[in-house]
């Protein structure tokens, strides 16, 4: 990553995006213990954990995404 033009918007952005992924998996995580506490066999735990993983990362690529084009603007 190119720092020179503004090194601490890009380090801002570098570090939201941490931020972003990071958060994203914890929830995951925790979503996926309230489907595996719910009990219930694998044909009803199954489609819920295969939404709950597109819905939450494709809001965590969404969010990253932007602040890519975010990060291209500054430049």
């Amino acid at each position: 990553m190119d720092t020179r033009n503004n090194p601490k918007k890009s380090l801002r952005i570098l570090w939201a995006k941490r931020a972003v992924a990071a958060i994203a998996v914890v929830v995951w995580i925790l979503l996926m213990a309230t489907i595996f506490r719910e009990g219930g066999g694998m044909q009803e735990q199954a489609p819920k954990c295969i939404f709950t993983t597109m819905i939450v990362f494709g809001i965590l690529t969404a969010l990253y995404k932007g602040l890519e084009g975010w990060e291209k603007r500054q430049e």
